[in-house]
């Protein structure tokens, strides 16, 4: 090989800064241009920004997005008092502590993102099977998330200009004149954020969290002001007894696998973390007190609400629109609309920019494989899924059935299996006999492992007569992988824990 097949690698320079080494080295590292850029690369630990209060404002923003809410209002429906959902609410948190405390170790040790990091267990190239599945998924609820967003927007120039209103009068591929246009604005928006990499996310976050956290708190306290200070606990005929134990431990389970997604990506925020401490910190906070005053929150706007006028409402959406002042609810709305975006970030957008980086690292870069995604979003025309149930619960269903059991095979890898024994440089290489070639690039007890897992996942997610255990479902899959992973995979190795600090570069991505 010739030094032109491979990359020149930043290391780190005085300053921190990244600096590029000689041809030589680079073939001496055996890194891979199909393999690295510098969005893949490690970060260095000397120019990692986020702090626990990063990770806490992460939180702050997703745990309060109103599909978050929708469930937690819903499961009043399902038999349960407010002092049931908040014992729900606290049991999944304490699970999610856990999980995303393990998950978010991982990026703190590598420094590397999602996509890297699964090929630790599923191999050089194998690694594109969870970074696309985890991609997939995300890109299709940017679309969604932001078309949601634009409905909001919508009140708020509705209430603004009235005049508008002609501007909803037909459509073109299924939305109005005012719909495109408030879809586009909240795209450019967040294309426009994306554009400058993890830190301005990171920086967004930490401005959009504590307007969140006082916007629900002041929508809390108008509704005990007009409910005269009364909650009812049990808008709806309350479950007792064993019943009422298994709806709840079934609502913490639901819970958890309404992060499925985030715990496996977890990572591509972590790498940036300035160390453990900071994660312990951060998820403390930002999960089970977060979580819990989440779940206070949504007992005293629902439980208020329907003490006031006897009606179940099903977000705070419901509430905002009740707001009688113009200008108190265009503020309410356009601080849901930061909310949505916040969460449109984290959640939705990086995961599809690093993935479809993993596919094209010579060509891609954080920058434009997040327009690449972003067009994504608009091409699929996600307010049609939306409005589509089959799509919603088949598509997005069934992928989203297959992301347990891609948790628990990369935890089992990394934690049991390797104990943490990683070879950084070594996930960029690309040599036949590399520690993550496994068989051409694939390890076949990984992929055999979601096959099987993956195939349970979803007859639990789709037939009917396993519907009873439905609500298990995330713990089941990610356990049934964790598992047969754990018998089948390959623990001769030797397994070398090398560092990644001569192939680093500066934490901007």
């Amino acid at each position: 090989m010739t030094t032109e097949d491979y990359v020149h690698i930043p290391s780190r320079g005085s300053e921190g800064l990244d600096v590029a080494p000689s041809g030589v080295f680079a073939v001496q590292a055996g890194i891979s241009p199909r393999l690295y850029n510098n969005d893949l690369a490690p970060t260095s630990r000397s120019t990692r920004h986020w702090s626990a209060y990063s990770i806490f404002t992460l939180w702050a923003n997703d745990v309060h997005s109103l599909g978050n809410y929708a469930f937690a209002i819903g499961l009043f429906s399902l038999g349960l008092s407010g002092g049931a959902i908040l014992g729900a609410l606290a049991f999944g948190a304490l699970f999610l502590f856990l999980l995303l405390t393990l998950s978010g170790f991982m990026g703190e040790k590598t420094g590397v993102p999602f996509p890297v990091m699964s090929r630790i267990a599923f191999g050089i190239h194998g690694a594109q099977i969870p970074a696309l599945l985890r991609g997939v998924v995300a890109i299709a609820w940017f679309g969604i998330q932001t078309f949601l967003a634009s409905q909001v927007l919508e009140v708020v120039l509705l209430a603004v200009f009235p005049g508008m209103s002609g501007l909803r009068e037909g459509s073109f591929l299924g939305l109005s004149a005012l719909g495109w246009l408030t879809f586009v604005v909240l795209w450019i928006i967040q294309v426009v954020i994306v554009s400058y990499g993890m830190e301005m996310i990171r920086k967004y976050e930490a401005f959009a969290g504590p307007i969140i956290l006082g916007t629900f708190v002041i929508l809390a306290v108008w509704v005990l002001i007009q409910s005269g200070f009364r909650i009812d606990w049990a808008p709806t005929a309350a479950a007792t007894g064993g019943d009422m134990w298994l709806k709840m431990l079934g609502a913490a389970s639901l819970w958890v696998s309404i992060y499925g997604t985030f715990v496996l990506n977890f990572c591509d925020f972590t790498r940036g973390a300035k160390s453990r401490r900071a994660i312990v910190k951060g998820n403390f906070w930002g999960i089970p007190i977060n979580m819990l005053f989440f779940g206070v929150i949504v007992v005293v706007i629902t439980g208020g609400s329907f003490s006031l006028n006897g009606k179940l409402i099903t977000s705070p959406a419901d509430v905002v629109a009740a707001i009688p002042n113009t200008f108190l609810l265009v503020l309410a709305s356009l601080a849901l609309i930061a909310l949505t975006i916040a969460v449109n970030l984290m959640a939705n957008f990086v995961a599809p920019t690093y993935a479809l980086n993993n596919l094209f690292p010579r060509h891609l870069n954080f920058r434009r494989a997040a327009l690449i995604s972003a067009v994504i979003g608009i091409l699929i025309t996600p307010w049609n899924m939306y409005n589509s149930p089959v799509v919603i619960n088949v598509f997005l269903g069934g992928l989203g059935a297959l992301l347990g059991p891609l948790f628990g095979i990369i935890m089992v890898d990394y934690w049991l299996i390797k104990k943490q024994r990683i070879n950084v440089p070594e996930l960029y290489s690309d040599a036949p006999l590399g520690e993550y070639a496994y068989h051409r690039g694939f390890n076949p007890r990984a992929v055999t492992a979601l096959v099987i897992a993956g195939a349970f996942a979803l007859v639990i997610t789709f037939v009917p007569a396993f519907s009873v255990i439905h609500e298990f479902s995330w713990f089941i899959a990610a356990g049934s992988a964790a598992i047969i992973y754990g018998i089948i995979a390959d623990r001769r190795g030797p397994f070398h824990d090398v560092d990644g600090a001569e192939i680093a570069v500066t934490a901007k991505h």
